[in-house]
């Protein structure tokens, strides 16, 4: 196969169906060069068409919450009262600035994503 750049959808099929066919080939060969430069060159295509996309603040919070054995009670510090912790966590309330600066300390995730907006179950209160 000739290789050049992946710049559309049939590009990028074909290119994945030679990876496949090469793919065990062995490092230091032509066949195994191939391999390596395919494979760079179907990741920055992957990249460009498909880039990954910041994951939703409030799942991002319980996921870190549940990689650190972490309970509401332990966001009251970060976030308030239990209550407030509680309706953000049910998407009932948005994070204020503030919290998203204390959230991001405690929890260790990037200020970022939890900047991004996300869906907000709407309340009586709230209407």
């Amino acid at each position: 196969m000739t290789l050049k750049p992946i710049k559309n959808e049939k590009d990028y099929q074909l290119a994945l169906a030679r990876l496949e066919e090469i793919f065990d080939a062995k490092i230091g060969t032509s066949k195994g060069d191939e391999l390596e430069v395919l494979s760079i060159l179907i990741d920055n295509y992957e990249k460009q068409t498909d880039p990954i996309a910041f994951p939703d603040p409030i799942e991002a919070i319980k996921f870190r919450m549940e990689q650190l054995g972490y309970n509401q009670n332990d966001l009251v510090e970060a976030i308030g009262f239990k209550s407030r912790v509680s309706e953000i966590l049910n998407r009932k309330r948005k994070l204020t600035v503030e919290m998203i600066r204390k959230l991001s300390l405690k929890l260790s995730i990037p200020s970022d994503i939890l900047l991004q907006e996300y869906e907000r179950k709407s309340t009586a209160a709230n209407n």
